[in-house]
């Protein structure tokens, strides 16, 4: 086994560990990475002998219960569908028009456990949305200050005794973020240390009383297809996924 296929492997088990108790029935994230691989094969197109181009962009339709359950878990598992499709490439030796990404959306016309995944080459590259979760709500930041407190004129307001009426702001140019306590009472915390200022990384989280706010970095979805790939869109169900997919598990 080489080093990719070992880095794939130890991939596939963090996301089996993190999500395939979660579900009792309907599509699971595994048969998501099963499926996305195999568009990665079939849309794969030969420009010439060092040059295969993969489609880049896949929309994971679902039925509105599936879509339900596996949204709660929000960014992590779109975020770990997207490093089974680039290590999936990189074993494969498959070159992207741009950054990889994938959505999962629900279909109406769907029924429970059934996926249906459209693969598209799209080019250029990502245009990523800050974000910050509290609570399942996802809040997008736009660029400058957005302060985070109890107060009614907050940009993200929380309901946490424990927080100050503005209790910090965070500061995003584009690129990066800032998150400044802004002399709270109770103070603000990441990774149980407090701070008054400090840099946010795309999974960071503050803790403000008892209430956790994560920062994440989500691609931006407004970028339209440059092709279609052959055979990009597929319908399958849970009996119809490959069983060797984590066969070695």
């Amino acid at each position: 086994m080489g080093f990719l296929d070992s880095v794939e492997r130890s991939l596939e088990r963090a996301v089996n560990g993190a999500f395939a108790r979660t579900f009792r029935s309907g599509v699971q994230p595994v048969e998501i990475g099963s499926a996305l691989k195999r568009e990665l094969d079939i849309g794969a197109v030969v420009v010439d002998r060092d040059r295969v181009l993969a489609p880049n962009r896949f929309v994971v339709r679902v039925s509105e219960q599936d879509a339900e359950r596996l949204l709660r878990l929000g960014e992590t598992l779109e975020g770990e569908l997207r490093g089974i499709v680039r290590k999936h490439a990189a074993r494969q030796n498959y070159q992207f028009l741009g950054e990889p990404d994938v959505e999962i959306r629900a279909d109406g016309s769907l029924t429970g456990g059934v996926l249906q995944v459209d693969a598209t080459q799209v080019e250029g590259t990502v245009d990523w949305v800050a974000t910050i979760d509290v609570d399942g709500q996802r809040h997008e930041l736009s660029r400058g200050v957005t302060v985070v407190g109890r107060g009614s004129d907050c940009g993200i307001r929380i309901t946490d005794n424990g927080a100050s009426r503005k209790h910090l702001e965070i500061l995003w140019d584009g690129k990066a973020a800032l998150a400044r306590d802004l002399g709270s009472t109770n103070g603000s915390k990441i990774e149980g240390q407090r701070f008054r200022e400090a840099r946010l990384q795309p999974g960071s989280v503050i803790m403000i009383g008892q209430t956790a706010l994560r920062f994440q970095l989500v691609p931006g979805r407004n970028a339209a297809p440059r092709q279609s790939s052959s055979g990009s869109s597929t319908t399958r169900d849970s009996a119809a996924v490959d069983q060797d997919f984590w066969g070695a598990l």
